[in-house]
């Protein structure tokens, strides 16, 4: 080993070997991923299945862990601090993968060097700050997308398709199930801010994603069944179960239904009902073999039951997509915007939980007041809010102008 020039004594480079990607004609991105935990370890293996980009260094607090991802997917650095990956000469690009409550710092900081970012989500973990992180980038001229991978599911991305195309016609109603195999430990609930927001979030922005058009307001609820040592948790971290309706323009509405276990394994469906047809889809299996006996008839194997093995392919897609954005310099495949549409989302199936009404997303969109001094969040009378255009005057914000209610 010998220490890297030019970086953070605490960054370790490995042996330096011919890079071959370097003599191609094609350009390669170069990026940094902050973060060796879990989701970074997936986001390391799809980058090292992209041609167009290389992974040049990862962080993590614990080293030992940056260290063994780096050996694990040949990457020459790595180091205990985020900023080495921010500051890095080479690096074009972030690949943010650091606790939610670090993300909305990082972002900045990579805005201030002038490295395009792709952020796990949440963006952060209100909106203010979520505001105030898309504000900088924008004013940087980074791109930034937000990780909702689901959008890059073959499956989701099918259904997609079939709506674009017209194949099921208008769409009426779309309905999505997803149910975890199993309870995360009560840690990972506590201050996360609840099942909308850490789990939900994926279902409502698919919603949105599958209809086509803007959400206008929504109607949730949520219960205790599955772990009863959350119930003592605030407002909807108290919940391992909910439902949803969201209602869309015209009356059209979507049904989603979340649960945070299921026995049988990670159950992820959805379904479109148009004008036309109906398309849905089935859950993922490890195989496609199926077992005939005298008392049993059905998959020989029970549904994957781990989000990342379900959603390989899709990690792998959402990375193709940002990095041919990256080369390529066209706009973000899934942007700041859309994590802010989703976040605000899930705060208003958190507060119509808690308080038993329908909430109109003007609501919470509306609430947020920005200057130049910054974003706050203030109080309104809901019955005064104005449900027409309110992702306009929430998109607003982050062009600091201000458009009436």
């Amino acid at each position: 080993r010998k220490q890297s020039v030019g970086l953070s004594s605490a960054v370790v480079r490995r042996g330096a070997s011919e890079d071959r990607r370097e003599a191609m004609s094609m350009r390669i991105v170069k990026v940094g991923v902050i973060g060796a935990g879990r989701i970074g370890l997936v986001h390391l293996e799809a980058l090292a299945s992209c041609q167009d980009a290389q992974c040049v260094i990862v962080s993590n607090p614990t080293v030992s862990k940056a260290e063994a991802a780096a050996k694990l997917y040949n990457v020459n650095e790595w180091t205990g601090d985020a900023d080495d990956v921010i500051t890095h000469p080479e690096v074009e690009a972030v690949w943010i993968c650091s606790p939610s409550s670090f993300h909305a710092e990082q972002i900045m900081k990579c805005a201030a060097e002038g490295k395009s970012v792709f952020c796990e989500k949440p963006i952060a973990t209100d909106l203010p700050e979520t505001i105030e992180a898309i504000n900088v980038c924008n004013a940087a001229g980074i791109k930034l997308m937000t990780a909702l991978q689901r959008r890059f599911d073959p499956n989701f991305a099918r259904v997609k398709q079939a709506v674009v195309s017209g194949e099921v016609g208008e769409p009426i109603v779309v309905k999505l199930c997803s149910r975890d195999p199993a309870p995360p430990p009560f840690e990972y609930v506590k201050g996360g801010g609840g099942i909308f927001k850490d789990m939900a979030v994926h279902d409502l922005d698919m919603s949105r994603f599958l209809m086509g058009s803007e959400p206008i307001e929504i109607l949730a609820s949520g219960s205790c069944h599955i772990d009863p040592k959350i119930a003592k948790l605030p407002g909807p971290e108290a919940f391992d179960t909910a439902n949803v309706i969201v209602r869309y323009a015209g009356g059209k509405e979507a049904i989603i239904d979340v649960c945070r276990q299921a026995p049988y394994g990670y159950d992820q469906r959805a379904e479109v009902l148009g004008t036309k047809a109906m398309i849905q889809t089935d859950n993922m299996y490890p195989n496609t073999a199926r077992l005939f006996a005298a008392d049993y008839t059905g998959n020989a194997d029970l549904p994957y039951d781990f989000f990342m093995s379900r959603y390989k392919e899709a990690y792998k897609q959402e990375t193709i997509a940002f990095v041919d954005a990256l080369v390529n310099d066209k706009p973000s495949p899934c942007t700041g915007e859309d994590g802010l549409i989703a976040l605000i989302m899930a705060i208003a199936a958190g507060k119509s939980a808690e308080e038993g009404r329908w909430v109109k997303f003007s609501e919470v969109a509306d609430a947020v007041q920005c200057d130049a001094n910054g974003c706050m969040v203030v109080d309104l009378d809901y019955k005064s809010t104005e449900s027409n255009d309110w992702i306009r005057r929430a998109i607003s914000n982050l062009r600091g102008t201000a458009v009436a209610k």
